[in-house]
């Protein structure tokens, strides 16, 4: 099995973090690995905005954990440190396809730094919000964007999950 391959298979959601922040090279070839996804039309319609920024973090934390209706002090990330955010152009029709590849790339990039990420929602609902536009502005970042989810990123506090049993019945041969 070829390395890629073995990544897919191996990559799991991860949902306990050490609070240990990864190398920033880390994060870099993580985010790079974004940047090369497929993308409609070639267009290249995603941004990402990576959180490294221990404040700012936790406000994303508190608002998503409001946003999804959990108890206050429940943390969405799982303690990951770093949060990387995909965001596509309102305006691209392919714009969850292309951030939902971006999220892929990222998740088996970081698996292959040995790190642990999953995939939390609730981006768009932030991104509607005035709070996180104006951090955008702040940012530099023009044009309208839709929020399409964070991928939470860091070492893995405890063993790798195992991989559930995969479903039967999910191929269709057209010989």
């Amino acid at each position: 099995m070829n390395e890629i391959i073995k990544a897919m298979h191996e990559r799991r959601s991860i949902r306990k973090f050490k609070p240990n922040m990864p190398a920033k090279e880390d994060i870099e070839q993580i985010i790079n690995a974004g940047l090369y996804a497929a993308n409609g039309r070639g267009k290249q319609a995603t941004i990402t905005v990576a959180i490294t920024n221990k404040a700012l973090r936790d406000k994303l934390s508190a608002d998503n954990c409001r946003i999804g209706g959990w108890k206050d002090g429940f943390d969405p990330f799982y303690g990951a440190p770093v949060i990387l955010i995909v965001l596509a152009d309102k305006n691209c029709a392919t714009s969850v396809y292309d951030g939902s590849l971006v999220m892929g790339n990222m998740m088996l990039a970081a698996h292959s730094l040995g790190l642990g990420s999953i995939w939390i929602h609730r981006a768009k609902e932030e991104f509607e919000m005035s709070d996180y536009q104006k951090i955008l502005k702040e940012l530099g970042v023009e044009g309208e964007w839709k929020g399409i989810g964070h991928c939470a990123v860091g070492y893995i506090d405890g063993d790798m999950p195992e991989a559930a049993k995969r479903k039967d019945g999910r191929v269709f041969w057209a010989e």
